[in-house]
């Protein structure tokens, strides 16, 4: 679940790590029961709806979209996950940065497990606002970050931790994203669940000021 920055330390140091542990955290997550959050996301879809599943990881959860009918594009900053991915789940697995996404209106929905916290703040707001420019109309985003007030690096990756309050001063900066459920989980991996989670589903919404620009307009035509 891994993304970068080009121009990072942080990132480059980052994707180093997923690179040289590519094997070992596929087969410590790959397995990892997850179904109640997954189906929790994919219920807000129509079935067959469009995914990006942002910083795949081990392609658990590409695969289990997969297979529940949806379309499915997987992405991931660490070439090393990549290959070993695109075998396991059966389509191409694009070897991208987080940065680079540009797709405009091509998306229902965006997972974002674990792998966006990642980004130091500034870069992770950049990011945001490109993947709600790659969200169709009314599309959704699952994300997910350690719950916390910590950022830095830690165990040889850089990490930007979220509580409640701090995702929603953060998101106040985005411009047609809103929080549509968050709540706070145990980690699912063996012998982490003393370690906790914040989940946040996010719908796009119309650009603030839409209606106002809309109401002035129509009031000169008036």
């Amino acid at each position: 679940m891994a993304g970068g920055s080009s121009g990072s330390m942080q990132q480059n140091l980052t994707l180093e790590y997923y690179d040289r542990n590519a094997v070992e955290f596929y087969e410590s997550t790959v397995n990892v029961e997850f179904g109640a959050v997954q189906n929790r996301f994919l219920d807000k879809l129509d079935k067959g709806a469009y995914v990006l599943d942002f910083g795949c990881g081990s392609g658990r959860d590409a695969k289990y979209f997969l297979e529940q009918g949806y379309a499915v594009d997987a992405v991931d900053g660490s070439a090393e996950l990549c290959r070993l991915v695109s075998r396991h789940i059966g389509i191409m697995v694009k070897n991208m940065l987080f940065q680079e996404l540009a797709e405009v209106d091509k998306y229902d929905g965006i997972w974002a497990c674990s792998s966006i916290l990642h980004l130091p703040a500034g870069e992770l707001a950049d990011v945001m606002k490109k993947m709600a420019a790659a969200l169709k109309k009314n599309g959704i985003i699952y994300t997910s970050f350690k719950y916390g007030t910590f950022a830095g690096e830690r165990n040889g990756r850089y990490f930007t931790d979220m509580t409640e309050d701090a995702f929603g001063d953060f998101l106040k900066g985005i411009q047609n994203l809103e929080i549509e459920e968050q709540w706070v989980t145990p980690d699912v991996r063996p012998g982490r669940n003393e370690e906790k989670w914040l989940n946040l589903i996010l719908r796009k919404t119309e650009e603030k000021g839409w209606n106002q620009s809309m109401l002035r307009k129509m009031e000169r035509k008036g």
